[in-house]
């Protein structure tokens, strides 16, 4: 049974859910901001926590497996191994913040800006 299991499901099947996921997570750590809807950027601000906690890990070769099984880019893998875990090695959490920025003229979707924190 699912009792109390939250995780939002943004109306994709799993393996589409996973790879838009790493797309979204590849982009931020590439640019380090980027515009999405609201629901894809509050599910994906888990995901990024995760995946910076798992690179900070002691052990550098199974952090960058890691790394390398969800980013989708070479580069985007080795700016999280250089840069980005250098910027949050003492913090413990809270990496990405979300900025709203209004609305979408086509849909009305709501418009946010995803970014790491520095």
């Amino acid at each position: 049974m699912r009792h109390q299991v939250s995780k939002l499901k943004l109306g994709l099947p799993r393996d589409q859910r996973v790879m838009m996921m790493g797309n979204l997570a590849t982009s931020l750590v590439l640019h380090e901001k980027i515009k999405t809807t609201k629901a894809k950027a509050k599910a994906l601000q888990p995901f990024m926590d995760k995946l910076i906690n798992s690179a900070k890990k002691t052990d550098k070769t199974m952090a960058m497996r890691e790394v390398n099984a969800i980013l989708h880019s070479n580069l985007s893998a080795k700016k999280m191994m250089e840069e980005i875990i250098k910027r949050y090695a003492e913090k413990s959490g809270g990496y990405t913040r979300i900025v709203s920025l209004g609305f979408r003229p086509g849909d009305a979707a709501p418009i946010v800006q995803i970014e790491l924190v520095d």
